[in-house]
């Protein structure tokens, strides 16, 4: 199909190439931005005690971290609602915990009501949120951001972070976005909520 002497299957073609080609570049980028950058063994607050970074790692050497801003983003709470579908996916490749400041029983309960089925810990007493930039201080103020790391343990226990990204409507790690934009309208100031009415069917 051709509109103004366009090939749109042609020129659609040519722009999944060039996106793949920059999502592959920004990968790169990301990785070369944090190098392998060593961190400390972090203790955490979990369901069942105290547990350190080193311990969420299983018998495994990769480890997926997201950081969630607890249950009072609701922007959080759709994209961990997104993981909890895709968790087992995830953890059959490398563990995949979630890290948010909320307490450990604040945490249980939440979870709880998303039906949520991956595991969570607390960062409410350490400086993990903050050493790793998710937690940063702007005019004074200190604010949370969403967004995932990942992890390297080696045989002599160093932990270094390999990548680190932030979350935020249209990105690739929440696809209800590219879902909604297809929509005649797009986004058109949507946003998410905790629960919804029902509609009639």
């Amino acid at each position: 199909m051709s509109i103004n002497g366009i090939d749109i299957e042609k020129e659609l073609e040519h722009l999944e190439k060039e996106i793949g080609n920059l999502r592959s570049k920004r990968k790169e980028l990301l990785q070369d931005k944090f190098h392998m950058e060593s961190v400390q063994d972090y203790t955490f607050a979990g369901p069942n005690g105290a547990v350190k970074l080193s311990e969420l790692f299983g018998d495994r050497n990769d480890l997926m971290v997201i950081h969630n801003m607890g249950k009072r983003c609701s922007y959080c709470t759709l994209w961990a609602d997104g993981f909890n579908g895709i968790y087992e996916h995830l953890h059959d490749r490398a563990p995949f915990y979630v890290v948010s400041p909320d307490p450990v029983a604040t945490q249980a309960e939440f979870a709880e009501s998303r039906n949520w089925r991956f595991p969570l810990v607390s960062a409410a007493d350490n400086s993990f949120t903050a050493d790793m930039g998710f937690h940063p201080e702007m005019d004074g103020k200190r604010y949370y951001w969403p967004g995932m790391s990942t992890f390297r343990k080696h045989e002599d226990g160093r932990i270094e972070r390999l990548t680190a990204d932030f979350f935020g409507p249209g990105d690739t790690y929440s696809g209800i976005w590219h879902m909604i934009e297809q929509l005649a309208d797009g986004v058109n100031n949507w946003q998410p909520r905790y629960s919804y009415k029902e509609s009639a069917v």
